[in-house]
């Protein structure tokens, strides 16, 4: 593969990671589709051994995300209709509130939820805080197995 093209999957990749930060869109998808296309470029057992485990990093933070979010929210109480309604009040916030209206509108969601099941302002606030905490822990994971990835990635880029 070409320098420049190696360069651009690296920018592929910066840009996934980036993603994974900001959650405007599917950044570990972005890594993937970059190493993927490095190792098809690239060819050999090398390549083919970092795509698998960047693949392997990218998959498992990705259910450890969903798994650990269900579970920090089950804990703290918030239902899933809170967590779905914090989703649509993440998306109506990223088209009317420019860089913070996803995580407003999330927080804003499940708060609004579980004020109206149980009519209970601080249980409310506790409920939607637990939640964007669970939110937190989500990117943090899957920042972790973005950064993985690319460092697989670069390992790999090195040793061919």
């Amino acid at each position: 593969m070409s320098p420049w093209a190696e360069l651009a999957v690296g920018l592929g990749v910066l840009v996934g990671v980036v993603g994974a930060v900001i959650q405007v869109y599917p950044g570990p998808l972005v890594v993937l589709l970059s190493i993927t296309a490095w190792s098809w470029g690239t060819g050999g057992s090398t390549a083919w051994l970092v795509l698998a485990v960047s693949a392997l990093w990218l998959v498992s933070t990705g259910v450890g995300k969903f798994l650990l979010m269900g579970r920090k929210t089950a804990q703290a109480g918030v239902g899933r209709r809170s967590l779905v309604l914090g989703g649509v009040g993440a998306v109506v916030g990223l088209f009317t509130v420019p860089v913070v209206g996803l995580p407003l509108g999330f927080v804003l969601g499940v708060y609004g939820s579980e004020y109206l099941v149980l009519r209970d302002e601080a249980a409310a606030r506790a409920s939607a805080w637990a939640a964007l905490k669970a939110q937190g822990w989500a990117v943090l994971l899957e920042l972790t197995g973005c950064l993985l990835a690319a460092l697989t990635w670069l390992v790999g880029l090195l040793l061919t």
